[in-house]
């Protein structure tokens, strides 16, 4: 009994670690003549989708991360697009380039 709750432990922690994507490399800052203009046309819920779901969980009711379903309601946009750009706590930062950080940002930050 007790081999099992540490081999569930061990997988549960294994599987948040790996939706994070702890070793994958930041991406590349986009150019601001092509890919800038394609971002800021994106939709913030598909970047989402491809990008944060993992630790926010699908309805933004968090999970390896905090929950996001209120988030504007504590932060401007501002302060949410730096904390996607630069890190905070477990979230790594570079996940987004600056101009998906910019269009998420706003998303997240309508969520109040």
């Amino acid at each position: 009994m007790k081999s099992k709750k540490l081999l569930a432990l061990f997988l549960g922690t294994s599987l948040v670690l790996a939706a994070c994507g702890g070793a994958e490399e930041p991406k590349e800052e986009a150019t601001e003549t092509t890919e800038g203009a394609e971002t800021a046309n994106a939709n913030p819920e598909e970047i989402y989708q491809q990008t944060c779901i993992g630790c926010h969980g699908g309805n933004l009711q968090g999970g390896a991360g905090p929950n996001l379903t209120e988030v504007g309601a504590k932060y401007d946009q501002d302060a949410i697009e730096s904390i996607i750009i630069n890190g905070q706590g477990s979230m790594p930062k570079g996940l987004l380039n600056e101009a998906e950080a910019e269009v998420v940002a706003a998303w997240l930050a309508e969520k109040k």
